[in-house]
């Protein structure tokens, strides 16, 4: 199987907000739009906004509860994508941190409500990730 494409479609009545926060925000660029959907691209990264009362199926009609999904964006640098968020009026409800287990990030919830984790892989605090492979190996 080739794919050509991958991206989650988030269910929310949301959907205009959604549309306006990842063009204005994170410079995404409307691929296509319906008045009950829109797909959007920036970079390589795909994400689509469906309205709850859409006449396609499936997937069903419930809204996106905001809980259990995590989208992942990772950048070279996010030091610097958290100044040009900052910058487009986002406000960070992670701050930029440095994680022990080897990630520069930060992040925030959309209009939706899903959660968005802007990451750069930096080098692990010394020591960090033994506890967790010797166990595999084991």
């Amino acid at each position: 199987m080739r794919f050509t494409d991958r991206y989650p479609i988030i269910v929310t009545p949301k959907l205009t907000a959604c549309r306006a926060f990842w063009v204005a925000r994170l410079g995404f660029e409307v691929v296509f739009e319906a008045d009950w959907f829109v797909l959007l691209q920036a970079d390589g990264a795909s994400l689509a906004f469906m309205s709850p009362d859409h006449p396609s199926a499936p997937p069903g009609p419930e809204p996106f509860s905001g809980k259990g999904m995590c989208f992942e964006l990772q950048v070279e640098d996010a030091a610097a994508a958290f100044d040009a968020c900052a910058a487009a009026g986002l406000k960070a409800d992670y701050p930029l941190t440095r994680e022990a287990f080897g990630q520069l990030r930060f992040g925030f919830f959309d209009p939706s409500g899903l959660w968005v984790d802007i990451v750069e892989q930096v080098d692990p605090a010394a020591g960090f990730w033994d506890r967790y492979m010797g166990a595999a190996e084991g």
